[in-house]
């Protein structure tokens, strides 16, 4: 379906019971709904399954200059609001997880729970980029300048997953030795329906603070966090724990071994999904 947050027309998938509790699926910053396909059955016998592509994402409309925290967070509301119409679980990966720790403190009326995937805590505001430190930003900054060529080439989908599989990945060998065929095809789709000027805000330092460090996190939260010995690990555990310690029902767990791609991994999709559901038959959100 689609609506419209202001001027910007949001693309929202819909999956599952239509009577059901929603829970809202949210992506990374060069990402879209699809890249939660694979989660999609585990969540559909039980929930109104909604997945949002943000703005400048995926199946939703462009919004040049718009792309900041503030924004990212009105469109989840927006989709929360008007779509999923009371408390929902929200579940997000990097961008969308740093969006749903937001929701968290900023607008706990509308949640029932958050899961966080390797999330940004600290994202925005210090006015330098935005990964500095991380091997992300060097990959960031090759796909703003890669993503424009890529899609005025009317390059295929398969043509793009063969490449990417010969790539290596941020966080040591190549997407096609680490990651789920399905996480490469997602992440082609990804990459020919981008706006690349998404990565600008987060590449100069300018894409705004999500969170208030001593706001606490106010509805059951899971903070999953990929290895910190990885380059491109983006969720301190150290950050995550902070908010653990202010926080009434927040947890932490680190998938040892695992990159920023979590859920995308060979290795560590699976200790994803289970930790996930598990989380959620514990605070009996499901059945």
């Amino acid at each position: 379906m689609k609506i419209l947050n202001g001027s910007i027309e949001l693309n929202v998938t819909e999956d599952g019971l239509p009577s059901a509790p929603p829970i809202l699926l949210l992506h990374g910053i060069t990402s879209y709904s699809g890249t939660w396909d694979w989660l999609v059955p585990d969540l559909a016998e039980h929930f109104r399954v909604l997945g949002l592509d943000f703005r400048g994402h995926g199946n939703s409309g462009r919004a040049a200059d718009q792309y900041f925290s503030s924004g990212y967070i009105s469109d989840a509301v927006t989709v929360l609001e008007r779509v999923a119409g009371q408390p929902a679980i929200v579940i997000g990966h990097s961008l969308g997880g740093a969006t749903t720790a937001a929701l968290a403190q900023r607008h706990p009326e509308l949640l029932r729970a958050a899961i966080m995937e390797d999330p940004p805590l600290g994202l925005g505001g210090s006015g330098k980029p935005a990964l500095e430190g991380t091997s992300l930003l060097t990959s960031f900054k090759l796909m703003r300048e890669s993503v424009p060529r890529l899609q005025a080439s009317g390059i295929t989908v398969d043509l793009l997953v063969d490449i990417l599989a010969a790539t290596p990945s941020a966080s040591g060998g190549t997407f096609g030795d680490i990651l789920h065929t399905n996480g490469i095809e997602q992440m082609a789709k990804s990459m020919l329906g981008v706006d690349a000027s998404v990565l600008d805000p987060v590449l100069t330092g300018n894409i705004q603070a999500f969170l208030d460090p001593e706001v606490p996190l106010a509805v059951p939260s899971l903070i999953v966090c990929a290895d910190p010995a990885k380059p491109d690990a983006l969720a301190s555990p150290e950050l995550a724990g902070a908010f653990a310690d202010i926080s009434p029902a927040t947890e932490v767990f680190v998938v040892e071994g695992a990159g920023h791609l979590i859920h995308d991994e060979l290795a560590s999709r699976d200790t994803f999904r289970s930790k996930t559901l598990d989380f959620l038959h514990r605070h009996g959100l499901m059945s």
